[in-house]
This record gives structure tokens, C-alpha cells and sequence, in this order.
């Protein structure tokens, strides 16, 4: 398979935009939200071809289906990105030399950005809008098991990038299959980054092939620690909105930590979990504290493959400590440094978790469900970094930039 002249369409398409103003940016993502809800029954439609080759009871089927709702928050999302500050050709350091060089650290668009996602379709709207704002060109390489919805969506953003006067060549959808996934981790001079939100299977995968550069996103192993100073009745809405809001998605609770000082309370914690049919693994004390308080038939002797283990499923690890130390060396073991949370009361305990967690979120009293960039307020996320190399966290516009240094002078030249 040689997808060359998709990438040089690609990359020549994404230098014309620089020349696009922030108005004609936005009024394209004002249009493209109109269309997402004008096309709404089209693009429902190509997404039920692909419900119907999911089970329906595979936590999955979730992440791949839309609905109207949905669709209507994807477009009230775009609209969000228009009310953002461009984050391009910001002056982020300026200085005039001695010998009157006037030199400028410049915010520029990296250029062109390759996302590999897996059966969660709205990531092409969401990477769209805010590779468009942020001014680089996107190559979408979505799931095979999405590839109708993704192309109804490609569809519908070269419609409105047409109409509008703009090269439909700054956002391409690869074909399915993982050949066209290999192509693209290995478009070196045409691709800028690469950036895969997934599975850690798909993560190792971009990272043993790429030759592009890579940020890593998605993988979430997360945890949350209920401290002996816990306040047992925030511990149990926390531990229950943090596992069950949605549970396949990165920052899904999988493994509660526990004080062995607070394993009377634990059934407290965990019953709002039954309500939801979670099954708990739980270690030897965690196990015999819940026997006969939480069902039988959704508690189950946690072995060491519970730990470490992203769930994205209605299950959920249980593990007792004897101190806070201890805690903090199983997240150390066992975490992802996507997000982490502890429950305490004790503002010194909370201080040295948010200090000694080497994640890219800690929370103290709060649920790792809030690792979201509209959540902090950066608008649509193009994902969750897990590095620490450019950017940590939720990536929002600013983080799709990068920066060049602009020279100016007046005919020296040097010694």
C-alpha cells in the first residue's frame, strides 16, 4: 500500500494554513458544527453499520456508538474551540542584541499531526477542530471497527472545508487496516507527530514501529488511595463516579487502595458500586472486610494480574496497605502516570501524595474522572499525555504548537 501522494496532498495542503485568519478559522468550525447536527441522521446511520458487527454487552459498544445527544455535544464542543484564543504566533520571549539582532520565540504550528484512535468516532471531530485552530493539517487512522462512522465524519469536514473555500486535503482518513497504520508511523518528511490514543497494546505497537515522533496518550491505569484520615462518605462518591461514569474510557478507576486502619468502612466505599454490578478483586483483608457486605456472585480474590490491569470494564481492584509509604510504592509499580487521587482529610498527607505521584494528574478529594481538557477548561482534548517530554496531561490547543525562533537584522554579520 502507497499512500505517498495522500501524505504530500497532506502536507502541502497544511502550509496554505498559515495564511488562513483566525476568523475564516473560526467561521469554518461554526459551519462545520451546523453540518455535524444538519447530517446528523447520515452520520447516525453509517454508525449503526458498525454497532451491528459489536456486541452490544462488550463495554466497548459504548465508546463506538453515537447518538443525536452526542452528536449535539460534539457540535457544542467545536463551537466551545471558536471562543478560544488561537494559540499561533504568540511571542513567547523577545530580546534585542548587543549587536542589534532583534531576536523573537515564535508559537507556530507543529504542521502536520497523524492520530491513530481506536472505536471512539467523535475523536475525528475533536482532533479536527483543534488541529484547524491551532493551524496544522490532521491524518486520521481511526478503527477498523469504526471506519463507517469515521468516514461519514471525514465526509461531512471536506464538505464544509470545500464550501468554504479551504483545501479538504488538511485532514485525510487512512484506509482500514493496520498496513495503512504502518505507512503512517513511517511517513518520515511528511508527518510531524504522531500521537495514538488507545490501548497500551496499540501504544506499544506506535512506539516499537514509529520512526515519526511519537507523544504517548490514553493508557490509564488509575488509582485511588483512601488515606486512614479519609472522610469515608466523600471516598465512597468519589471511588463511585470515578469507576462508573463511563467505564471505557482512560481515566476509569481500577484499583482503590485502602488503609488497613479504614477496612471497616469499606463496604460503606464500595456498596453504591453493587448498584452498578461492579465485580471487585479484592487481596485477603479487603476480601474477608467485604464478605457477606458486598455480593457474592460481583466478589472475586484479586491474584497479581488484578493489579496493573486497565479494566475498561465494570471491574474494579482492591488492595490493602499498611501505610501511606506503602500505597505510594504500589502506584509506583503499578501506575500509568495518567491520574492518581487520594482521599484524605490530612492536608500534610495530601501535600506529600501530590508531591511523591509521579503522574501527569493528582487529585486529592476529587475523582480521576475530571482528566478531561474540557474539564480544565482547554476545550476539546486531542488526549491525555502520559510523558513528559513537550506536554503532560490533557492537550488542548496550546500543546498542539511548538515554536520557532524569528532573526531580525539590519546587515551584520559576525566575527
Amino acid at each position: 500500500m502507497d499512500l505517498t501522494k495522500v501524505f504530500e496532498s497532506v502536507r502541502t495542503a497544511s502550509r496554505s494554513l498559515s495564511l488562513l485568519s483566525d476568523a475564516k478559522i473560526n467561521e469554518v468550525l461554526t459551519a462545520l458544527a451546523k453540518e455535524v447536527e444538519a447530517q446528523s441522521s447520515y452520520i447516525l446511520a453509517e454508525n449503526q453499520k458498525d454497532l451491528n458487527q459489536k456486541d452490544p454487552n462488550d463495554p466497548m459498544y459504548d465508546r463506538l456508538k453515537l447518538t443525536a445527544e452526542r452528536l449535539k455535544g460534539i457540535a457544542d464542543g467545536i463551537r466551545e474551540v471558536t471562543k478560544l484564543p488561537s494559540p499561533c504566533n504568540r511571542i513567547i520571549d523577545e530580546r534585542t542584541r548587543p549587536n542589534g539582532l532583534k531576536i523573537r520565540k515564535v508559537t507556530v504550528p507543529f504542521g502536520v499531526i497523524g492520530i491513530i484512535y481506536e472505536a471512539r468516532p467523535n475523536v475525528g471531530l475533536d482532533v479536527f477542530s483543534l488541529c484547524f485552530k491551532s493551524g496544522n493539517a490532521c491524518i486520521l487512522k481511526g478503527g477498523t471497527d469504526a471506519h463507517q462512522s469515521n468516514t461519514a465524519i471525514v465526509n461531512t469536514i471536506h464538505k464544509v472545508l470545500t464550501d468554504n473555500g479551504v483545501d479538504p486535503n488538511v485532514v485525510a482518513l487512512m484506509p482500514a487496516g493496520r498496513e495503512s497504520t504502518g505507512e503512517l508511523l513511517n511517513a518520515r518528511g511528511y508527518v510531524d507527530l504522531v500521537i495514538p490514543r488507545g490501548s497500551a497494546g496499540l501504544i506499544r505497537f506506535v512506539n516499537d514501529t514509529a520512526k515519526v515522533p511519537v507523544i504517548e496518550t490514553g493508557a490509564g491505569i488509575c488509582h485511588t488511595y483512601f488515606d486512614e484520615f479519609g472522610d469515608a462518605k466523600k471516598g465512597a462518591d468519589i471511588v463511585m463516579n470515578g469507576k462508573t461514569r463511563r467505564v471505557s474510557v482512560c481515566n476509569a478507576l481500577d484499583c482503590l487502595i485502602v488503609h488497613a486502619k479504614r477496612l471497616d468502612d469499606l463496604h460503606a466505599i464500595c456498596a453504591p458500586l453493587a448498584t452498578k454490578n461492579v465485580t471487585l478483586y479484592a487481596d485477603k483483608r479487603a476480601f474477608a472486610a467485604l464478605k457477606g457486605k458486598y455480593p457474592d456472585n460481583l466478589l472475586q480474590p484479586a491474584t497479581e494480574e488484578s493489579f496493573g490491569t486497565e479494566f475498561l470494564d465494570y471491574k474494579m481492584a482492591v488492595k490493602t496497605v499498611d501505610s501511606f509509604d506503602e500505597a505510594l510504592n504500589h502506584i509506583a509499580k503499578f501506575g500509568s502516570k495518567h491520574s492518581e487521587a487520594i482521599v484524605s482529610e490530612d492536608k500534610d498527607r495530601i501535600l506529600k501524595f501530590q508531591k511523591m505521584v509521579d503522574a501527569a494528574c493528582v487529585y486529592a478529594n476529587a475523582p480521576t474522572a475530571f482528566t478531561d481538557g474540557n474539564q480544565f477548561g482547554l476545550g476539546a482534548e486531542i488526549g491525555i499525555s502520559t510523558q513528559k517530554l513537550h506536554a503532560r496531561g490533557p492537550m488542548g490547543l496550546e500543546e498542539l504548537n511548538t515554536y520557532k525562533w524569528i532573526i531580525d537584522g539590519n546587515g551584520q554579520t559576525r566575527q
